[in-house]
């Protein structure tokens, strides 16, 4: 559980290592509140969080939301109550390996592993849930998440700048978010920019298998990793689509909020759109990204068969050039096998030697023929 006190551009964190931490019991009077559960303190807690929530905000969670947060296979969806907004957002990150074990009582909310290349194993698309009221931001994180500790130390480190601490208007711009929305679209974005740096080595471990399917010398023998792969990536695609409509729906829902003709309250509103289109534009740029993958690789595949289909060509074009030449030579021996008694140079003694001529003559200007006319002639490079 990490629990931070958010004013301005001051930044406080509670003691977050000890299972006994109480939870808040008030707002601070300025600023608000961040609570960051695992999804597995959140199911133990549920009923002290639902209190807390309660004295905090005057409202909790609904049940339907609460076992939404809990569901480690919910895909992202958006929903809202008169009190808060429920955003469930399906990460996109990668696994550091060094994460801890589950236990059978985790395992059915552990992500499963996805197929295809070592890259696309170590994705997770574990959901993240955010609860939105209006001082309070409650997110529930998988386990073994890195997006909370992340964003914390990142959130930490914006109020080390003693120079800055005394100017709120560079908070914004330090990375110090002025609602619990603008942290939830903080976080989101965080989320989203995590997979974008992942595409430069999953783009490097396609085109490897692009390179082994148009090399005219290698015998591609990995059909089942390829398939998974193209699998991986239609799963991608369809996670990224629920993702964009999710944010799609929230971002509409801002032009129906109640905003104060208070000019730091419109800015505020309006930076929020800003950085909801943003944080649309960067899953844009995924689902582009995943989709020129998913193209690159059926064209890879498509020009593997081209080419096989032309190889196939030349040996059948080579076989048949040779068919053709040695056509007349049996022709020839067969006339000369037939069981006749009487028959042109049988008896003559230089008959055999003209007509191993007569046959490699034949056989070099045919040859020559179908050099000249490229059907001997080598290809495939």
């Amino acid at each position: 559980m990490r629990v931070f006190s958010i004013a301005g551009n001051r930044v406080q964190a509670w003691p977050s290592h000890s299972p006994d931490t109480p939870l808040p019991e008030a707002l601070p009077e300025q600023g608000f509140l961040w609570l960051a559960f695992s999804r597995e303190h959140f199911e133990r807690h549920v009923p002290a969080i639902q209190t807390c929530l309660q004295q905090l905000t005057g409202q909790s969670l609904v049940d339907l939301h609460v076992s939404d947060l809990l569901n480690g296979q919910l895909p992202s969806r958006y929903d809202f109550t008169s009190h808060y907004d429920l955003l469930v957002f399906r990460r996109l990150a990668q696994q550091s390996g060094t994460a801890p074990r589950h236990s059978e009582a985790q395992a059915k909310h552990s992500p499963i592993k996805r197929p295809g290349p070592p890259i696309l194993q170590r994705i997770d698309t574990s959901p993240v849930g955010f609860a939105v009221f209006d001082k309070v931001l409650l997110s529930v994180h998988p386990d073994d998440c890195a997006v909370r500790e992340a964003y914390a130390s990142r959130l930490l480190n914006a109020t080390s700048d003693k120079a800055l601490a005394h100017d709120p208007r560079s908070a914004g711009a330090r990375g110090i978010p002025m609602s619990p929305a603008d942290m939830m679209l903080r976080i989101v974005s965080q989320m989203v920019d995590a997979y974008l740096d992942l595409r430069r080595e999953l783009s490097r471990q396609l085109d490897h298998w692009q390179a082994e399917l148009l090399h005219p010398g290698a015998r591609f023998r990995r059909w089942d990793a390829l398939l998974q792969a193209r699998l991986a990536l239609h799963q991608l695609e369809d996670l990224c689509d629920d993702q964009h409509t999710a944010m799609l729906n929230w971002n509409e829902t801002l032009d129906d909020w109640v905003v104060n003709e208070d000019p730091a309250a419109l800015r505020e509103h309006e930076l929020l759109k800003v950085r909801c289109r943003d944080v649309l534009e960067h899953i844009d740029r995924v689902v582009h990204h995943v989709r020129r993958l998913e193209h690159n690789t059926e064209t890879a595949v498509q020009m593997h068969f081209n080419a096989q289909g032309n190889r196939t060509n030349d040996i059948m074009r080579t076989l048949t050039a040779l068919t053709a030449i040695f056509l007349p030579l049996n022709l020839i021996a067969a006339v000369f096998g037939m069981n006749f008694e009487f028959m042109p140079w049988l008896h003559t003694a230089s008959a055999f030697w003209w007509t191993l001529g007569g046959m490699g003559a034949i056989a070099t200007t045919m040859g020559l023929v179908f050099w000249r006319k490229r059907y001997l002639a080598r290809t495939g490079e």
